[in-house]
């Protein structure tokens, strides 16, 4: 079996890859389909400005004229010296139309092929050749726009097309009309809204499922490593208990021993006492379960934490005495009265004094003080130990986490202590927060309610 932490860092690089050439793919086709929907509208712009064409040309165009010169009366009737007739196409197209009829031709062209309706129209004269023969109507911002689509191309589009019945047919003077429009990139993103938000939320979701991935197996890898933490402290906290009482027991068949009562009493304790310490190890293992599983009953009572946290600090003198170790109790609440559980209260106080010799220095110093705050009562514990970083204290209260202190942990224990005084204290409906800098001791803070 290949072990994690050479399989994690590959599993990582080919999910990576795998969605960076998701996401090439998503981009591209997008890139490719706002292309296509591009030309479609360019389609729907040419078809539209050749239905207009098309529907100004149907304007009835005025009456023929014609022009009589030399008409006199005679015996046979009039006689007409010159007849001149003007013919039906020289007529021009502009003058069938007003400004305002070309616009709003123009807009309703635009609205019925559902394409943007910002524009700017003219209508010129040109010869066969090109040659300009004057503005016969524009719209108030023709000019403007297309001084601006000049010089700015690449935002701008313009659409003609010559105002002739048959382009197979063009005279020698013709008109044009001329479209100026501002390229609408939001319209083309609307156009592509479906097929734009399909692919976000997919790749959001391939996003999504990555990270969780990633997040799963470090939690995983994280578990493992804890688990082997675990296990390793566990073989050395049973371990030497059982080696003290094998050579206890040793020592008492010794034939030396067996005569000497004083003897067989003293190491007859020490079985006793290594036995209580294998228990209340294995008790602290039993109570972490329940404590996952959310089975410790409490059994709330009215307690006085004056007079636990005095009791406490008594029993841990000759612990204190060993650091060389030094208690202040500040006990200020005027009211020191909650509802708690006895024992459970007192083994939280009890773990983070017990937290504070283990990882002191020497000339220890603890500074236990108590005050009400509103409603609720508050107790802090502050030592000036080897303090904790910033990573400890984000996971000083996980299950089976230990703060290392070198290379090797010199701190015996499970890792249980501070998950166990969080979880008592969440029972008890409190707030627990630590403040800590490394090299100058922690502080524990506790709230607890109040009635």
């Amino acid at each position: 079996m290949i072990p994690l932490k050479k399989v994690f860092p590959i599993i990582v690089v080919l999910i990576t890859l795998s969605l960076l050439g998701i996401i090439y793919i998503q981009v591209n086709w997008i890139y490719n389909a706002s292309i296509v929907r591009r030309e479609q509208m360019e389609q729907r712009m040419i078809s539209f400005i050749n239905n207009v064409r098309e529907q100004m040309l149907l304007r009835q165009a005025p009456p023929m004229r014609f022009k009589v010169d030399g008409a006199r009366a005679t015996e046979r009737g009039l006689v007409i010296d010159k007849f001149e007739l003007k013919a039906l196409f020289n007529e021009n197209i502009s003058d069938r139309f007003t400004t305002d009829e070309v616009q709003k031709l123009i807009a309703k062209g635009l609205r019925d092929a559902h394409l943007d309706t910002t524009f700017e129209f003219a209508i010129m004269g040109r010869g066969v050749f090109g040659n300009t023969n004057g503005v016969k109507m524009q719209s108030p911002g023709f000019t403007k726009m297309i001084e601006e689509s000049g010089t700015d191309s690449l935002n701008y589009i313009v659409h003609s097309v010559p105002l002739v019945v048959s382009l197979e047919y063009v005279t020698e003077q013709t008109e044009s009309l001329y479209v100026v429009q501002p390229k609408n990139n939001l319209l083309l993103l609307m156009s592509l809204g479906r097929m734009m938000a399909g692919g976000l939320l997919f790749t959001a979701v391939i996003i999504t499922a990555f990270i969780l991935t990633i997040r799963t197996m470090l939690n995983q890898k994280k578990i493992s490593e804890i688990k082997s933490d675990f296990i390793n402290n566990m073989t050395h906290e049973l371990k030497t208990p059982l080696a003290t009482i094998s050579l206890a027991i040793d020592a008492i068949g010794n034939e030396k021993v067996m005569d000497n009562k004083e003897k067989i009493r003293y190491f007859s304790g020490i079985i006793k006492e290594e036995n209580k310490r294998m228990n209340k190890q294995v008790e602290s293992i039993l109570q972490s379960a329940l404590l996952e599983k959310n089975e410790i009953a409490l059994n709330l009572q009215v307690t006085d934490v004056h007079d636990v946290i005095q009791h406490t600090v008594d029993n841990l003198q000759l612990q204190f005495g060993l650091r060389n170790g030094r208690v202040e109790v500040r006990l200020d609440a005027i009211n020191p009265i909650i509802q708690a559980d006895d024992v459970h209260f007192s083994n939280v106080i009890f773990n983070l004094l017990d937290n504070a010799i283990k990882y002191s220095k020497e000339d220890l110093e603890v500074v236990i003080s108590t005050y009400n705050s509103k409603k609720s009562l508050v107790i802090t514990i502050a030592d000036n130990g080897i303090g904790m970083s910033r990573d400890t204290i984000s996971r000083i209260f996980e299950k089976f986490y230990r703060a290392h202190t070198g290379n090797v942990h010199n701190v015996k224990g499970f890792g249980l202590g501070l998950s166990y005084v969080k979880a008592i204290v969440d029972a008890h409906k409190g707030k627990i927060k630590v403040e800590s800098t490394p090299g100058k001791g922690s502080k524990f803070t506790m709230e607890f309610p109040q009635e």
